[in-house]
């Protein structure tokens, strides 16, 4: 019999050929992996080798369940997303939520892995236990939510009798941002999953409601437990604004922390702040509930402006960086601009965060005169010109023009560009551009998006981080019960005077690797599933009916940690990598963080980081001990064989 807590069969699709076939894992490999993230991961790194490029038929595009998907626990219609990604050319793993992890489960599957590349466009679409591939021409050029509802009429299903998620004429394109767009608006869209997916002739995945549920070990244990987080949300001040507001407060709280991204770091005010901030909007816009699987928070909406020159409009509200985007870093003041800027790229279907960076370093490109109207094709890129910015998305998305130098992300515009434009462009230096904050004000924030495998944050940082560290040395903080422990005190660990402080940044993110891989190996909204490690796996337990603990949910996450660092040393990604542009790494000249100079220190943060982990502080390779420690001992030979 399948494990509980499973469908039982991942199913493979060979794209070029068209041929499809499923694949079991034995109960030791789902417990050593769990699921979502980190048995991706393990596929990824078996499979994809270094010299397969990120739009190589042989590249994978991996869709993942997890044994929470699906069942009582709010939220748990997440899927992880695991490929090689075109902005880094090292691993991606992406969550989006919505619906169509629970339905893939229901329609039989914990996953589908996509290999080879289609003669022509089509999508896949999974019911009863089945798969079939069909013909997507007739959808070629149309945005993500236009080829959802087209979709569902097609196969006669109503709104939620189906989840679609589908690539926008940015994937068809390959511009290199493009993310996964479906269940109107929720998004898949780090390090251009969209493009591996354009890459392979692919339009959307698309799963039934179907009549199937999850087989569970314990179901009144695990309806307790989910009843007993719910009413935890509604409680707990942290967590009770995320129940009233999602993240609709963020924006007006970050401005005064110096948090939020303005004009591409050129400055660090923003007086805007007020009409984006929940209380204001949610109170004068129409409302009406749009909600993912199970979930009973009021996060997100499908809203209509009310005022201003965008009245009438409707779309999904947007998150907090799509607020961020649209507004501050852009230059934008009006609220119902950034909602209509945040459905057009969702529509045409693009990471916002990447695609406020380039439009942000056009803008500032266009103001100092480093590019003109004959480099734009006409169009006029001043600061909050929402036009203009609507122009250019559009011109990205079908690499017409300059929209083309744009549309392979920031680092490359700015080379392409060229002259002083490079100076002023924010990206990792591996190449993908942060989420949509200034993270110059929180060194946490730009070590995890600096040094993470994933090509997004890879932990749940905080701007107020631990004061000293908890233990006393490196080996240490290694261990993985260590780790357990430190994750078990994690609401103990925040103070209030160490933003800047080397060891405490360091400390915080060290101590938070394996927390967010485990949780999306399980997998789940992160909002519907806070802050309690005990609570992840008494759900886990409650659904499979093991006896897991908090330690080995510690070594399922570095183990998937540890591999993602493998993949993509072997991609070339080394430890001059790790670090931030110019622009991204530079000092505030004014706002609550002014002077704060994190390249100084930026060497020796980077060391002790990686000696917290276990890996070499110069190279950041895992040491042979780390990756026995964690149940790797076999690819230890791919990273040392050179001794």
């Amino acid at each position: 019999m399948d494990a509980l807590g499973y469908a039982g069969k991942m199913l493979r699709v060979d794209l070029t050929s068209g041929a499809m076939s499923t694949e079991r894992f034995d109960q030791a490999t789902l417990r050593e992996y769990v699921g979502g993230t980190s048995l991706g991961l393990k596929l990824l790194y078996e499979e994809v080798p270094p010299e397969v490029r990120w739009d190589d038929p042989r590249n994978r595009l991996i869709f993942v369940t997890g044994p929470l998907t699906g069942t009582r626990v709010m939220g748990s219609g997440t899927f992880s997303l695991i490929t090689k990604g075109c902005m880094t050319g090292g691993a991606t793993s992406t969550q989006a939520n919505g619906f169509l992890g629970a339905y893939m489960k229901f329609s039989g599957f914990d996953g589908v892995i996509l290999q080879g590349k289609s003669d022509r466009l089509r999508y896949l679409y999974l019911h009863d236990g089945m798969a079939e591939i069909r013909d997507a021409s007739h959808l070629k050029g149309k945005g993500t939510k236009e080829t959802e509802d087209l979709i569902k009429a097609e196969l006669g299903f109503q709104e939620r009798g189906a989840s679609v998620f589908s690539i926008g004429p940015a994937g068809e394109n390959l511009v290199r941002f493009a993310g996964i767009f479906g269940d109107w608006g929720h998004s898949a869209a780090h390090n251009g999953v969209g493009a591996v997916m354009g890459s392979k002739g692919l339009k959307a995945v698309v799963a039934a409601r179907g009549h199937s549920g999850v087989r569970v070990a314990d179901k009144a244990r695990l309806a307790t437990l989910a009843e007993e987080t719910f009413e935890r949300i509604k409680v707990e001040p942290k967590l009770k604004r995320y129940y009233e507001w999602g993240t609709s407060r963020s924006l007006f709280r970050y401005i005064p922390l110096g948090m939020l991204p303005v004009k591409n770091y050129t400055t660090s005010i923003w007086p805007h702040g007020e009409k984006f901030d929940g209380t204001y909007y949610r109170s004068r816009y129409e409302l009406k509930p749009h909600r993912c699987w199970g979930c009973r928070l009021h996060h997100s909406h499908i809203m209509k402006v009310t005022e201003g020159p965008y009245t009438g409009y409707e779309g999904k509200e947007p998150e907090f960086e799509q607020w961020a985007s649209w507004s501050a870093q852009i230059g934008q003041p009006d609220p119902g601009a950034a909602v209509v800027l945040a459905n057009e790229v969702n529509e045409l279907g693009m990471d916002t965060n990447e695609a406020c960076w380039v439009i942000g370093l056009a803008m500032e490109c266009y103001e100092k005169g480093v590019i003109t109207t004959k480099d734009t094709d006409g169009v006029e890129m001043t600061w909050g010109n929402v036009a203009a910015t609507r122009a250019m998305l559009r011109k990205i998305a079908q690499r017409d023009g300059f929209g083309a130098v744009l549309a392979d992300g920031a680092r490359a515009a700015a080379e392409a560009i060229g002259g002083e434009a490079p100076s002023f462009a924010v990206y990792t230096r591996k190449g993908n551009t942060p989420r949509s904050h200034d993270d110059r004000a929180n060194w946490a924030w730009m070590l995890d998006n600096c040094t993470s495998g994933t090509g997004t944050t890879e932990t749940l940082t905080a701007r107020i981080v631990p004061p000293k560290p908890r233990f006393e040395s490196s080996a240490e903080l290694l261990s993985v019960e260590k780790r357990a422990e430190l994750a078990r005190e994690r609401g103990s660990l925040l103070g209030q005077d160490s933003v800047f402080s080397k060891d405490a940044v360091t400390l915080l993110i060290a101590s938070e690797k394996g927390i967010i891989p485990f949780e999306d190996s399980l997998i789940s909204c992160r909002f519907c599933l806070p802050d309690r490690l005990a609570v992840a796996v008494e759900m886990l337990n409650a659904v499979t009916g093991w006896d897991f603990s908090e330690e080995e949910a510690m070594k399922v996450g570095m183990r998937a940690v540890n591999l993602m660092k493998a993949f993509n040393l072997r991609n070339g990604l080394d430890a001059a990598l790790d670090a931030p542009s110019p622009r991204y790494g530079s000092v505030p000249q004014d706002g609550p963080a002014r002077g704060a100079n994190v390249m100084p220190n930026w060497p020796e943060i980077r060391a002790a980081y990686y000696e917290k982990l276990g890996w070499d502080p110069q190279t950041g390779v895992p040491l042979p001990e780390t990756l026995r420690e964690v149940g790797l001992g076999h690819i230890i030979e791919d990273l040392w064989r050179d001794g």
